[in-house]
């Protein structure tokens, strides 16, 4: 069973979909949650009230601004103490193909999905290296490693993503410091409950496995990376997309 007892973990983006997934299987699993949200309050503080356990933290955050990770990870640390993981989930997508994309619509992506869990991961690096333990996991997309039309700027964050993950994981790992990703397909969330009964048919049909992935087959994944289960595990992307991608 994973345990992450004693653990004070910050999960960027939670207040819906993967992010939320990940920060109640962490709290469940006896970790501290620190969640994270841009504008989505109400969504946060439910999100929060589900929580098992106690201590856990709300932080209004936007990732692609450095002041405001700074002021939230140091809001982190003063209630917590110390933080010995962090979860890289929050993301955007403005999806259009490449001829019509604004510049501002690339950018945008760009600065919340990479430039964000840059600034995020330098927060916590210094921290965990002077205590020589913790783990950073960062969400990529299969979609960052197979393209996909219409999300040429959603692909390059999340490719620079796993290529920001192997960078830093070589830089830390000698202090004890793990940076591992996961990259998922398509998970059942509210986007995707948006899709017709057509929609859903013909993207399952792409997936060997036939079906979408559940938001908790994504949480469990992040536990696992962010336990003393992965100790000797490091600069891994771990794909949790029911072969989709091979």
């Amino acid at each position: 069973m994973i345990t992450l007892k004693d653990k004070n973990i910050v999960v960027t983006g939670a207040s819906r979909g993967i992010g939320a997934g990940i920060a109640r299987a962490l709290a469940s699993c006896g970790a501290r949650v620190a969640l994270t949200y841009s504008s989505s309050q109400n969504a946060a503080e439910e999100v929060m009230a589900s929580l098992a356990g106690s201590g856990h933290l709300l932080l209004k955050m936007d990732v692609a601004d450095a002041t405001s990770v700074n002021e939230g990870f140091a809001r982190a640390f003063e209630t917590f103490g110390t933080i010995e993981g962090l979860v890289n989930n929050a993301g955007i997508t403005r999806d259009q193909l490449l001829m019509r994309m604004k510049d501002e619509d690339f950018d945008a992506v760009l600065n919340t999905n990479l430039r964000g869990a840059y600034f995020c991961s330098k927060a916590v690096a210094r921290a965990m290296l002077k205590a020589r333990r913790g783990s950073i996991v960062n969400i990529s997309s299969v979609v960052g490693q197979m393209g996909n039309g219409g999300q040429s700027n959603y692909a390059a964050s999340k490719a620079g993503l796993e290529g920001f993950t192997r960078s830093v994981a070589q830089e830390l790992a000698s202090r004890g410091v793990r940076v591992n990703a996961l990259a998922p397909g398509f998970i059942s969330t509210d986007m995707t409950d948006a899709l017709d009964e057509k929609q859903k048919a013909a993207i399952q049909e792409r997936i060997p496995m036939l079906r979408l992935g559940q938001v908790e087959e994504i949480a469990h994944a992040a536990a696992f990376l962010l336990s003393d289960m992965s100790l000797y595990i490091t600069g891994q992307v771990l794909q949790v997309n029911g072969g989709l991608y091979m």
